[in-house]
């Protein structure tokens, strides 16, 4: 299985951080939505920059049908220029190629193979691609949402509040932000949407943690194409500071 998937997965969610992206200090949860969001994009940036500081361990793991096909592990920092750089922590050993009972055979066999990735790899691409069109979302997608009265504060409970974006690409999507009320941090990003048809569903889900000194960080993102049985999940752990 190619790891194409998983880069275009980890593109999505480095990017969700730098674009919701305006210093902690808000105590109280801001009296309007404008206020929320402009809050939540200060905070969202100042821990982006302090994330600058850090060096951690990003695993990704590749399964279908709930079988994990692949797992790596890289070492992921931002280098001086801004750039951020992931090296690779160990190589998995090369499995052994499969008997195929004849040369002829295993030609055939291989081939089914190969042609069974190219179709995934295609359908995992549609899928990035469709996501890319809500996360991260843009502060014009966002105002033309408000304008359109498709924006919905909900309080799941007490602390957290819920931005929720119905139609916020296509019919009967969802595009919803969950926040600490009091951090003004978000505690998770959620995606409910489809490719052509409303039963091949892709979700995104997004799950936050807070480091130490309250920089805000992606700790796990999964992404489900339930309609192929592919799932993809990064976690990000281990933040230490960073030595020049």
């Amino acid at each position: 299985m190619k790891m194409n998937y998983a880069a275009v997965v980890a593109a999505t969610a480095g990017g969700i951080v730098a674009s919701l992206a305006v210093a902690p200090g808000l105590a109280q949860a801001p009296a309007t939505p404008d206020q929320m969001v402009a809050g939540l994009k200060q905070n969202l940036a100042e821990s982006q920059k302090r994330l600058r500081q850090y060096e951690w361990i990003e695993t990704t793991a590749i399964s279908l049908k709930g079988e994990e096909k692949s797992r790596k592990q890289q070492q992921v920092y931002y280098g001086a220029d801004g750039t951020l750089t992931k090296l690779p922590i160990g190589q998995p050993k090369p499995q052994a190629a499969p008997s195929g009972g004849g040369r002829r055979g295993g030609r055939l066999k291989e081939q089914i193979v190969e042609n069974k990735k190219d179709e995934m790899q295609d359908y995992m691409e549609r899928a990035a691609a469709l996501i890319h069109r809500y996360v991260p979302p843009t502060p014009a997608q966002i105002q033309k949402a408000k304008d359109a009265g498709n924006m919905l504060l909900r309080q799941p409970q007490p602390g957290r509040v819920r931005l929720e974006f119905p139609g916020f690409v296509q019919p009967s999507d969802l595009l919803a932000i969950d926040v600490d009320a009091k951090a003004m941090l978000p505690s998770a990003i959620s995606v409910a949407t489809y490719l052509e048809k409303p039963e091949d569903a892709v979700t995104l889900d997004v799950r936050f943690g807070t480091l130490a000194d309250g920089t805000s960080y992606t700790a796990q993102t999964t992404l489900d194409a339930k309609a192929k049985n592919i799932r993809v999940v990064i976690e990000n752990s281990g933040h230490r500071p960073l030595s020049r």
